[in-house]
């Protein structure tokens, strides 16, 4: 890559023109202070560049105009986290490093017509049951054990078996992503070692970035999308973020390793070793996204399980008054799934990948919940334990320019490794209750590797998703108790 990499075409839009290898531009929405730490990655040669990986994505076959990095983009395996790579069906790839090891990592937000005035003389006592109640932490078991023939019904049902078990409720499938259930998923291309991973964890936090939150909403920005939704200022919110646990990571191993043979067998020339892939219409490339839907049925069935747990603790804590917790959605950010949208002025299905990006649809399309259609459905975007959440919309523009995504956090500014070295555990913990945050967690090195000093500032990044237009604020959630694995 050569100096002078990118063009300015306003605030929050840059231009990486084609050059050398790449098939396409690159696009990144993001702002100057963004920017200038991804060409600084650059100029020192670092070993991790979010923008070399960008530029490698447009270099893959069948990729279409542009690859795309978000806001809270920052470096990943393979692909960039908060990054998009969209693929003609005929000619482009389906990428490992693409979706990454956590499928369908996501989020789901309950609203719950409680205030904080309302809720705050049983706080303590509501944390305290969530995190005797909620398995967390590395290693953690759920309540729902299953056995070859449940698993299969997990990864083929999603989030409707769970249902079917006597967990959760049947109007929370209305508002989850693909109705809690990807089609196309055939257990059979899951290896017998990634089902017996995950016989125990269905209904788990797990570790890492994984957090169970009680929040706020402490501002509407957009009143007429926080109507559709549900939000109202002063009301109580809490956001599960968490994904496919174990499955979806041995998923990503067996799989890694079966497209390294699959790229030399089709003689793909792959950029990076991380991007190693197949064509779509292979038998590695069906398979893969099969399994891949398997691993999301199991995420939302994973998120399904946990509600139930939030809602049974919050009952426990409350009485009748805190049990009317409704989903207001659950979407995924690791996914690769086939999608219809306008390329050169022609409606047609795509393959898209969404690394560390989310789906966020506009106005008017099917895919979202009846209730929401005229304004889009929600984009759920976590911040940091110590500051803010948000809840964004899909916009035109982001359709047009994004092929319909929105960031999903604030985005990493510094590794785990580098934040467990930076940070100390016990202090985060004395800072965020200092600041009146309750916190529970299992393991001080999560909290030091999760510390809000970690990450990128998400007013920020929320602002320049809203100024490059690609996603639009529609409501400001403020913790108020975090579990941590």
């Amino acid at each position: 890559m050569t100096g002078g990499w990118l063009r300015r075409e306003n605030a929050s839009e840059w231009v990486l023109p084609r050059q050398g290898a790449m098939r396409v531009e690159a696009r990144i929405y993001a702002d100057e202070t963004t920017i200038e730490a991804l060409e600084h990655d650059v100029r020192i040669r670092s070993d991790w560049s979010a923008l070399e990986q960008v530029r490698n994505v447009a270099c893959l076959p069948g990729i279409l105009e542009p690859a795309v990095a978000l806001p809270d983009v920052h470096p990943g395996y393979g692909f960039p986290i908060g990054g998009v790579g969209a693929f003609d069906l005929d000619t482009g790839v389906v990428v490992v490093g693409g979706v990454g090891f956590d499928i369908n990592c996501g989020v789901r937000l309950l609203s719950s017509p409680l205030t904080v005035a309302q809720i705050e003389p049983s706080l303590d006592a509501l944390v305290d049951r969530l995190f005797e109640t909620v398995p967390a932490g590395l290693g953690s078991t759920g309540k729902l054990k299953l056995s070859v023939d449940g698993i299969d019904h997990v990864l083929r049902d999603g989030a409707a078996y769970v249902v079917e078990q006597g967990f959760g409720r049947p109007d929370d499938l209305d508002f989850i992503e693909e109705n809690g259930r990807m089609d196309g998923a055939d257990p059979a291309a899951v290896s017998p070692l990634a089902k017996q991973r995950q016989f125990k964890q269905v209904g788990t936090l797990g570790s890492g970035n994984h957090y169970l939150e009680i929040q706020v909403v402490d501002r509407v920005l957009d009143p007429e999308a926080a109507s559709a939704y549900g939000l109202e200022a002063d009301r109580i919110a809490v956001s599960i973020h968490t994904g496919s646990r174990a499955l979806g990571h041995q998923i990503g191993q067996d799989y890694l390793k079966e497209m390294v043979k699959a790229s030399a067998k089709y003689g793909i020339d792959i950029p990076e070793r991380e991007l190693v892939c197949a064509p779509i219409d292979s038998e590695e490339g069906r398979r893969y996204l099969a399994a891949v839907a398997c691993g999301a049925n199991c995420a939302f069935a994973n998120r399904q399980m946990l509600a139930h747990l939030v809602r049974s603790a919050f009952e426990r804590v409350l009485g009748a008054a805190g049990s009317d917790l409704r989903t207001v959605y659950d979407i995924g950010h690791n996914n690769v799934k086939i999608e219809r949208h306008t390329i050169d002025g022609r409606d047609r299905n795509i393959l898209v990948h969404r690394k560390g990006a989310t789906r966020a649809f506009g106005p008017g399309r099917d895919e979202s919940p009846p209730a929401y259609r005229r304004v889009g459905h929600p984009i759920l975007v976590g911040g940091t334990m110590g500051t803010a959440s948000y809840v964004l919309r899909g916009t035109e523009i982001g359709m047009a320019k994004a092929f319909g995504s929105g960031i999903h956090g604030a985005g990493r500014a510094l590794s785990r490794k580098k934040a467990a070295k930076k940070f100390w555990g016990e202090r985060v913990l004395s800072d965020l209750g200092a600041s009146g945050i309750r916190i529970r967690a299992h393991s001080l090195r999560s909290v030091a590797e999760e510390a809000p000093g970690a990450y990128k500032d998400v007013e920020r990044v929320v602002a320049a998703a809203a100024e490059a237009g690609i996603n639009r604020p529609v409501a400001r959630l403020r913790p108020l108790a975090v579990i941590k694995g």
